[in-house]
């Protein structure tokens, strides 16, 4: 599976942002899929997840009621709403995906990564 992130930008704090991450290569509808991202000098946090039907998701704490993570199995493409941005949100924001059909936390659980999208917030 080839993964294209993308959706990045420079936004003020309490604004929005969405992240896609489309899908190639294989059946995308088999994967379950996850949003990371990674500060500079922090290590690789899990963010949301999503099931590969979209019936099972999960958020970090940090991002609950304010990111909500989606899929179009249509379209391969999963994506990642964020709104209330925080400064404290400010990475590099990664898509993942993992064969079991499920997400993790554990980011060494996946078996395919995106690129990355920069994500900035300014407060």
């Amino acid at each position: 599976v080839q993964l294209q992130a993308s959706g990045g930008g420079l936004v003020q704090a309490g604004g929005s942002l969405r992240l896609s991450c489309a899908a190639s290569g294989r059946t995308f509808s088999n994967y379950g899929m996850g949003w990371f991202r990674q500060a500079p000098g922090k290590d690789r946090e899990f963010v949301a997840g999503i099931s590969w039907n979209g019936g099972s998701t999960r958020y970090t704490d940090s991002v609950k009621g304010r990111f909500t993570v989606s899929r179009d199995n249509a379209k391969n493409t999963v994506y990642l709403e964020m709104n209330s941005l925080k400064p404290e949100d400010t990475s590099v924001y990664y898509c993942a995906a993992s064969a079991s059909g499920y997400y993790n936390r554990r980011a060494d659980l996946y078996d395919y990564w995106g690129q990355g999208t920069q994500v900035t917030v300014s407060s």
